[in-house]
């Protein structure tokens, strides 16, 4: 399953890098980098996100919940969503 979440996040990412709902999962992401931070991620930006991306949102959530936020998997996806937002 966090193959297929994570592959549908990095395609939206990557079809419009620099749009709101591309940037807001790409923060998401990002701020689930980092346990120590608290993984501090403001909800009301769940409000710009349409439905479908709300999902994957809350998918990702469930990810560090289980602690799928680690690995090879999630750290191939994490540096091509990177690429992707700083290539585009």
């Amino acid at each position: 399953m966090s193959e297929v979440l994570l592959q549908k996040v990095l395609s939206v990412i990557q079809a419009s890098p620099h749009s709101s709902a591309a940037l807001g999962l790409y923060a998401l992401v990002s701020t689930l980098k980092m346990e120590k931070g608290g993984y501090l991620y403001r909800l009301r930006k769940l409000r710009e996100l349409d439905t479908d991306h709300r999902q994957l949102a809350y998918g990702l959530m469930e990810l560090m919940a289980r602690g799928d936020n680690l690995g090879d998997d999630w750290d191939v996806a994490v540096q091509a969503m990177d690429e992707a937002v700083r290539g585009g």
